[in-house]
């Protein structure tokens, strides 16, 4: 008998361990005790910890949970407000119009008189900055760093000595087709590292000084005339291999040239004459300029066959009128 109710007692035992809890999970959506208001979907913060996001955005669901809790619960140590003030969950932007600077240094850029930075209101590159087409009619401030500008295709009609101040990192302006009839004499010459300047299609009369550190020069189609170059104006740019003068009423080959240069464009010019030591040294029959392989004066008055010693030596005969 007693053997026989031991026998019962087991088997009420095993049952009572094998049985299913009476709080069975229900994935239900109504047994969720936290309301869809709950999860704040447009607060993001890139800057979030993992911690700050369960805080901000809800709970998270973990192994071993049966139920989630709600944000009090997971986080009793970090009570959020009761009523959050509503500016805080607002995305913070910045005013472009009251920075002043550089609003962000590196990426916006200092601000023009447009009330934009510049790197809103042109494309920046890296150190590289594309201000073209914009109905600009001045340089818009620059960032520091910037290497290469381009402002092609806009209404500029002067460059003052403040639009390039304090740039020393920059290589090569391009400000092709504008309206430019002006240019300060120091705009361009405290450039440490300038190399390369194109002033196509403008209304240039005068050539400012250029720093010697310049190897690519273009001001063609321009209105310099017989005294928009200076005398010797190329002569100490030693690294100078490119030079295009081309429409601008010159009357003259603007010499000396630099020993380096490899093309020089002076087509539809006004140049009537060519001396012998334009290109050569007449006084030393050895001499040989072995670079310059393209002159263009084609276009000009001048008769090329009159003057056959100003060119032995190059290694080529330029181009142009030779009857």
């Amino acid at each position: 008998m007693r053997n026989f109710a031991a026998f019962l007692l087991g088997l009420s035992f095993r049952a009572i361990l094998a049985a299913p809890p009476s709080n069975s999970i229900n994935y239900d959506s109504r047994t969720y005790d936290v309301s869809l208001e709950d999860f704040n979907l447009y607060d993001y913060d890139e800057n979030l910890t993992i911690d700050q996001e369960e805080v901000k955005v809800g709970p998270q669901v973990k192994i071993g949970t049966v139920l989630p809790t709600t944000h009090r619960q997971i986080h009793s140590s970090q009570q959020l407000p009761e009523d959050p003030v509503e500016e805080e969950l607002m995305p913070k932007f910045i005013d472009a119009s009251t920075t002043q600077g550089s609003a962000l240094p590196g990426v916006l850029g200092p601000q023009t008189n447009a009330g934009l930075p510049t790197c809103l209101l042109c494309t920046c590159l890296g150190s590289t900055i594309y201000c073209d087409d914009h109905e600009l009619d001045g340089i818009p401030p620059l960032p520091k760093q910037t290497t290469y500008f381009y402002s092609r295709y806009n209404k500029i009609e002067k460059i003052n000595k403040s639009d390039f101040a304090n740039q020393s990192h920059l290589k090569k302006i391009d400000l092709t087709s504008n309206l430019i009839s002006e240019i300060d004499e120091d705009a361009f010459r405290e450039l440490p590292r300038l190399e390369e300047l194109v002033l196509r299609d403008n209304r240039i009369r005068q050539l400012p000084e250029l720093p010697d550190t310049m190897t690519f020069i273009d001001v063609s189609h321009n209105r310099l005339g017989r005294k928009g170059i200076k005398q010797e104006a190329f002569k100490d740019m030693k690294n100078l291999h490119h030079l295009y003068l081309t429409d601008n009423n010159l009357d003259h080959i603007p010499i000396p040239l630099p020993q380096n240069l490899q093309a020089l464009h002076l087509q539809n010019n006004n140049i009537q004459e060519l001396h012998e030591d334009t290109f050569c040294n007449t006084k030393d029959v050895t001499y040989t300029r072995r670079a310059l392989e393209d002159i263009r004066l084609d276009g000009n008055p001048v008769n090329l066959s009159k003057t056959p010693q100003a060119f032995t030596c190059l290694p080529r005969l330029p181009i142009g009128r030779l009857v």
